[in-house]
């Protein structure tokens, strides 16, 4: 679920039948079908793959908006989609567009279940209405703890764009959404580029996560299951794109935290960095086309790299891997890297942004930026992202940006961390000595 606002994840237990009154009163009956839901899922379609992630956004939007805290509303969320996915849904059932059967490609000629999208989002409101229904009697124990105390500072600005293509996600209560019982604790954050357009991006913040939810390998090897379910959500989308004619790519980075360990996976030049005790810790290598490894991968499948007012693929895109892009593969690959660290308690902050804020902000001054500001909040950091992204925007900054800032202890006790040697990078970590030229 894409947050636009700082929070913190706790929500007092004595509350939770607050909200599910207020709910039933304002919902006093399920919806009759010549009632509108009070949602509506993009387009008119859905696949049968795309139904479990575009619904639980759609719940999870919905009740946050309404003020559920994250264990609340993600919980309520999952168990409305997963009883409506436990049904028969043949009766959403809808033909294929005549523009699948013009397609000229065999490959995409497998058949593709339909849903449709008005169908499943009124139906689907009305198992969530029977949820807070039932749940009013008695509140399962997994909507009541918080799983975290996570606070997270988050601001996104258009800028001069013409449109705003950046999406990003915050799920503190990943295990709630996605019903996992399992020990390990996972909160899950998230940043997508878009270009071209903003489907890709907005794709890619429903359906990456909830890919990462399915995949068998999360509880023994997350970093594996990042790969694995961006390398799925652009299988995904490249289907939807030649079905409905999209053209529009996404960078993205992700960051899922389990137990005591952090792992990353991105795609193209959004970016993710870790601030320790003070220090800048780089974690990843954003793909960009003039990476040595890059071109000649690109080279090798028989396209090319040129510079213009940027180096680009093929002429046209800045970025050497993405989610979407159907015309640009596979060039342009669906293939992400990934990364992983155990965290000790020292660590200060994740800092996940797009190439608007990274391009123009390098990694050594982040440190800096954020110190000032908590000084002057006398350690308060709800705001630290919307100063970060007026830093970004006074330095010549012309693209969407997207800044997140995901504390990983409590930012008054940072204010103890001397300003002295904020934002080195720590020995055997180099950073680029040229700034990179603004990209789109």
């Amino acid at each position: 679920m894409a947050s636009e606002a700082p929070q913190q994840s706790s929500q007092p237990a004595e509350e939770i039948p607050g909200f599910l009154d207020a709910f039933l009163c304002d919902f006093p009956a399920p919806l009759s079908p010549e009632n509108p839901a009070p949602w509506k899922l993009p387009g008119t379609v859905l696949s049968q793959e795309e139904v479990e992630g575009e619904l639980a956004d759609l719940a999870l939007g919905f009740l946050s908006s309404r003020g559920a805290a994250p264990p609340l509303g993600s919980s309520l969320a999952h168990e409305a989609v997963s009883q409506l996915l436990q049904t028969d849904l043949s009766e959403f059932r809808k033909l294929p567009g005549q523009e699948e059967e013009e397609d000229d490609d065999e490959e995409e000629k497998a058949p593709v279940t339909l849903l449709d999208a008005k169908g499943l989002a009124h139906t689907s409101f009305n198992r969530l209405w029977e949820v807070c229904s039932q749940w009013q009697k008695q509140v399962p124990s997994t909507a009541r703890g918080p799983p975290g105390p996570w606070l997270v500072s988050m601001h996104a600005i258009r800028n001069t764009r013409r449109k705003m293509e950046d999406r990003h996600v915050c799920l503190p209560a990943f295990n709630q959404l996605f019903g996992l019982s399992d020990p390990t604790d996972r909160a899950y954050f998230a940043v997508f580029d878009g270009h071209g357009g903003v489907d890709a991006a907005r794709y890619a913040a429903v359906h990456v996560h909830t890919n990462v939810a399915r995949q068998p390998e999360l509880p023994t090897d997350p970093a594996r299951a990042l790969r694995e379910a961006f390398q799925r959500t652009d299988e995904m989308f490249l289907g939807k794109a030649k079905r409905e004619r999209l053209q529009s790519g996404t960078t993205g980075v992700c960051a899922l935290i389990a137990g005591k360990t952090l792992h990353i996976a991105w795609l193209g030049d959004s970016q993710v960095i870790l601030v320790q005790q003070g220090q800048v810790v780089k974690l990843m290598e954003p793909h960009r086309p003039e990476r040595q490894d890059e071109k000649e991968r690109i080279e090798a499948l028989g396209g090319f790299v040129s510079h213009m007012d940027c180096w680009r693929v093929n002429g046209t895109l800045a970025v050497s891997r993405a989610i979407g892009d159907v015309f640009q593969k596979p060039y342009v690959s669906g293939e992400a890297d990934s990364a992983s660290r155990e965290l000790t308690g020292s660590e200060d902050y994740l800092l996940l942004a797009c190439d608007g804020f990274f391009d123009v902000v390098p990694h050594q001054e982040v440190a800096g930026l954020v110190q000032s500001h908590l000084v002057r909040q006398q350690g308060g950091g709800l705001q630290v992202a919307e100063e970060l992204v007026a830093a970004a925007r006074e330095r010549g900054s012309h693209d969407n940006i997207t800044v997140m800032v995901v504390f990983l202890r409590d930012p008054r006790d940072l204010l103890k961390v001397g300003a002295q040697g904020a934002g080195d990078v720590p020995s055997g970590l180099s950073e680029p000595e040229t700034s990179t030229p603004q990209r789109s």
